[in-house]
């Protein structure tokens, strides 16, 4: 065979590049926009305002909003003559399906940190437990002094899936993680006064870990996770569900 050219070797034009990473831009700031609230639930989305908000073209806009309907952020609204995108709303139903499905992936990951050598689950261990009891001092002063629920729950879960999750599980956790966000940003505050249970939840998840535990662990995970999905649905039952009209 001849000898391949330089030309035929080379990767995709700039131009196709440029337009993917576009794209890819587009949709992390959007989905931004909408985990932490500044797009609310059942808002509609108009596309030029978006662009300019962004200081983008449409097209790398509209390819990132049909990427971020395929993963379950915005929905398509159509009518006779023509359709339009918006917000996916906050429901019970979602968040019940969305925290399931996060916490099979991490009860995985989990099983798999208590598998690992003495040496390393208690490195884990040492890391997370300071993050717990943090938790509980803020279930049992009532005061955030601060601190942020969300972020010391992600920072817990974080450092157990980056133990024990392999590439193909943490990509899988990074597409959903970010879905649930949007419920925890919204509701955390008004389940304050159950986070001792969550704290409790915890507990049994370290010690699972500490001692080598994996199927107990898997177990403690998937628990927190939809009792978390509970915790959420009663809030949401009391207050409403958003962006649903």
């Amino acid at each position: 065979m001849p000898p391949t050219s330089k030309k035929s070797q080379s990767s995709k034009p700039s131009s196709q590049v440029e337009h993917g990473n576009s794209i890819n831009l587009a949709f992390q700031q959007i989905r931004q926009l909408i985990v932490h609230g500044n797009l609310a639930p059942g808002a509609w989305i108009i596309e030029t305002e978006l662009s300019r908000k962004l200081g983008m073209s449409r097209t790398p806009v509209r390819s990132a909003l049909q990427w971020l309907q395929r993963e379950g952020y915005v929905i398509e609204q159509k009518a006779r003559l023509n359709s339009r995108m918006m917000v996916a709303p906050l429901t019970h139903e979602d968040a019940r399906e969305l925290y399931a499905i996060v916490s099979r992936i991490e009860g995985l990951a989990g099983a798999n940190t208590a598998v690992l050598s003495e040496e390393k689950r208690l490195e884990i261990v040492e890391s997370i437990t300071p993050i717990n009891r943090e938790l509980n001092d803020i279930a049992q002063t009532g005061k955030l002094d601060g601190r942020s629920i969300f972020d010391l729950d992600m920072q817990f879960h974080r450092l157990i899936v980056e133990a024990g999750a392999g590439p193909r599980l943490l990509l899988l956790h990074n597409a959903v993680k970010p879905q649930t966000e949007r419920y925890w940003r919204l509701y955390a505050s008004n389940i304050l006064d159950q986070l001792y249970v969550a704290v409790s939840e915890h507990n049994q998840i370290i010690e699972a870990i500490r001692e080598g535990r994996p199927e107990i662990a898997e177990q403690a995970l998937i628990a927190n996770w939809v009792n978390g999905a509970e915790r959420i649905a009663d809030v949401i039952h009391q207050q409403g569900q958003r962006g649903v009209w």
